[in-house]
């Protein structure tokens, strides 16, 4: 098992990065606050929702395939019981790193997920944000990293 701020500055070292569960209704949703956020700190991110061509004026994508380029990283932000669907297409596609978010609560992860995507050799965060570390981390965030308490290795 490594320490999950090791893994954390591997996932974040990537510049290519799917949110899926970005919602059109972006109010309170966890997923909206990531893609935002890593798109403001420069990363090249892409929404997911296979219920939305657009999400706050930018294009969204129906599944992980249709993203041009593929991606290295996925943040998995829908309800736990899809991430395990998604976690296959993860694997599917060679994705290296997925990080399904969570802050309180259940969140988005899944146990059969993270089995799943560690058996097929993909390095899988269960737990936390990527907002919580740097250099994607804000005060906020770096407090809820302290009050949440992500698993500390995975």
């Amino acid at each position: 098992m490594r320490k999950i701020a090791e893994i954390a500055a591997e996932f974040l070292a990537t510049k290519r990065i799917a949110i899926t569960g970005v919602s059109r209704d972006p109010a309170g949703h966890g997923g909206n606050v990531v893609h935002q956020r890593l798109r403001e700190r420069g990363y090249e991110v892409f929404a997911v929702n296979p219920n939305a061509d657009e999400i706050a004026g930018e294009k969204c994508y129906h599944d992980l395939k249709s993203i041009p380029g593929g991606v290295t990283a996925v943040v998995i932000a829908t309800r736990p019981e899809a991430a395990e669907d998604t976690m296959r297409e993860c694997v599917e596609l060679g994705v290296k790193y997925v990080w399904m978010h969570r802050s309180f609560g259940p969140g988005s992860v899944s146990p059969a997920a993270t089995e799943y995507g560690r058996a097929h050799g993909t390095t899988v965060i269960d737990g936390g944000c990527p907002l919580m570390f740097p250099p994607a981390s804000d005060p906020g965030h770096r407090l809820m990293r302290w009050m949440c308490r992500p698993p500390s290795k995975v």
